[in-house]
């Protein structure tokens, strides 16, 4: 493990705040952010207009993912001015001109889809450039989005923008503006695009950004609230932008549902108030598929939604679910300074249930196989959460990380044995002092899952192959060492911040506890972990080459504000 530095700082300008205006400006910033990124231009009635006394169809923007070697999905929505079915003609080109369209074809919109579109452009060629767009009955044709195929055979390197936890009414997604101009190839995102909270609960109203504000004000729980949820975040105009800038490969986690789903419930689903949880899943799941330009494995199953995607020798990405299709309940006791008695015999048998599954044991031989047979350099996981052995000493975590519990646990820790006092030495014993993780809800909470896992890693290793894991779900960064009980190491985490969604600074506030101090503290409570940010949100920039894995955790200095800077600090993984 590895690691350099750099700053870049760029600065871009606030949207003015006329109500008319504003919206003219947003429209005109995200065509403008759009063509400055090289390529992608906007016909007429894309940006959902009035044509002819009709409404263009286009209102949402368009999108690509799920790119294979010879094929890629495209997405629009398209409703014109009744419920009635539309029929869009889809085309393909090499250039944005469309002087000489590759590929066309039609596809129906309906109701039925909440007036979604998806349409699997195939016989495409390996790593090249396309433009797609779609043309209306109405005579309105779509924006312009750019994408690209997947590489074959010798490959040098792969630009990757890596997102997560989106949350509306929290802030700007200055994140997706900031990747349009990156250089990225390729977007992922690791879950939570969308969050299913009422407004004013997640932010609280006093933490929400005016101008953002959730659409429908209801909590999400039927098929038109996640319709009506979806839409607001692909109208967004740094997220339409995104979409059209490069194709998306998308995982959902719990918030595209309810929080803290497993495969029968959600910590935030009551089947009294809101029915049961199966319909609710399918309702949510069924969205999911209609709204995110995804290829759905299995048509007779949509929670079945991991998958792979091979980039020629470098690597082969395997999207993984751990949220819905295997996990089990997880722990719902946490340990903090109001509640649980550590003593309480019951609790660590009931956290580190050994039999707990999180993917289930058809995805884990489905992992296995895909990465066995992968020839690819890089074996790498895009996963929703924090995988490393993130474990904190009971002491600390029930003292809510206090600079008492902190000093007295790392004293006895640098104390050589033969001088620890008897209350160091109930400090470091484990059957007095259990390390325990800050969340079950991550895959500290599913310990014997995640060592099948990098059991799978060190036979990799051995293989010639090396290991790396893309997280989300945290809301911070991280970057940890992957590492067997032993401590032998197998592999690297990249974690990423989240776009929007309040991290520890929301649990330590800046001004009581500076992030880093906080930073600093936790990376010496913990062994594995290499680099943490708690405060600040954005993106990862992942860049392989057949010797590295290189990471920019991207930091925008606002998401209160349109007008934004970046900071970048890199680091690096060989393997």
């Amino acid at each position: 493990m590895s690691a350099l530095k750099k700053q870049e700082k760029q600065t871009h300008q606030s949207v003015p705040s006329n109500p008319g205006r504003r919206q003219f400006v947003i429209r005109m910033s995200s065509v403008a952010a759009v063509l400055a990124s090289g390529g992608v231009t906007t016909a007429c009635g894309g940006s959902g207009t009035e044509l002819n006394g009709e409404l263009a169809a286009f209102s949402y923007g368009v999108a690509s993912g799920d790119p294979l070697s010879d094929r890629v999905i495209l997405w629009t929505h398209a409703k014109i001015s009744t419920d009635a079915a539309v029929t869009l003609t889809w085309q393909v080109a090499a250039d944005p001109s469309f002087a000489t369209p590759l590929a066309s074809g039609k596809v129906v919109t309906s109701s039925a889809t909440g007036f979604t579109a998806k349409v699997d452009a195939i016989g495409l060629q390996p790593n090249t450039e396309y433009y797609y767009r779609f043309l209306a009955p109405n005579n309105s044709i779509s924006g312009v989005g750019r994408t690209r195929t997947l590489p074959v055979g010798s490959v040098a390197e792969v630009k990757l923008a890596v997102f997560s936890c989106s949350d509306y009414p929290a802030g700007y997604f200055n994140a997706y503006d900031a990747a349009v101009s990156s250089g990225a190839q390729f977007a992922l995102h690791l879950g939570d695009y969308i969050y299913e909270y009422k407004d004013g609960v997640y932010p609280p109203t006093a933490s929400a950004v005016a101008a953002r504000v959730s659409a429908p004000a209801n909590e999400v729980v039927t098929q038109a609230d996640y319709r009506a949820r979806h839409a607001l975040h692909k109208a967004d105009p740094y997220a339409k932008a995104l979409h059209a800038r490069m194709p998306m490969i998308a995982i959902w986690d719990d918030h595209e549902f309810a929080n803290n789903a497993w495969m029968d419930g959600a910590e935030n689903h009551n089947p009294v108030t809101q029915g049961p949880w199966a319909a609710r899943k399918a309702a949510a799941s069924t969205t999911y598929h209609e709204w995110m330009p995804i290829r759905s494995p299995d048509a007779a199953n949509l929670l079945k939604i991991y998958r792979s995607f091979d980039f020629g020798n470098l690597l082969s990405l395997h999207m993984l679910d751990t949220r819905i299709i295997g996990r089990e309940h997880q722990p719902d006791r946490t340990l903090d300074a109001s509640g649980l008695d550590i003593a309480d015999p019951t609790f660590l048998p009931y956290a580190f249930n050994t039999k707990k599954q999180l993917m289930g044991t058809t995805q884990q031989a489905w992992l296995d196989t895909q990465m066995t047979a992968s020839a690819a350099t890089w074996q790498i996981l895009g996963n929703q959460t924090v995988m490393g052995r993130i474990k904190i000493a009971a002491s600390v975590l029930a003292a809510n990380l206090s600079a008492a519990s902190v000093t007295a646990y790392l004293t006895a820790k640098a104390t050589p044995v033969v001088a620890q006092t008897p209350a160091q030495k109930d400090l470091l014993n484990p059957a007095k002092n259990p390390k325990i993780s800050y969340t079950f809800d991550n895959w500290e909470g599913y310990p014997d899952a995640r060592d099948a896992v990098l059991a799978s890693a060190a036979k990799l290793k051995a293989a010639g192959k090396k290991f790396v894991v893309l997280s989300g779900d945290s809301h911070n960064s991280w970057f940890n060492k992957l590492t067997l009980a032993d401590g032998t190491q197998v592999g690297a985490e990249f974690a990423g911040m989240s776009v929007t969604s309040s991290g520890f600074e929301s649990f330590f506030p800046p001004a009581v506890v500076p992030p880093v101090t906080l930073a600093a503290t936790i990376k010496a409570l913990v062994d594995d972990i290499s680099y943490i940010d708690t405060s600040r949100r954005g993106y990862m920039l992942v860049t392989l080459t057949p010797a590295l894995v290189t990471t920019d955790y991207v930091y925008v200095s606002t998401i209160t504000s349109s007008s934004y800077t970046t900071v970048t600090e890199t680091f690096t993984y060989a393997g």
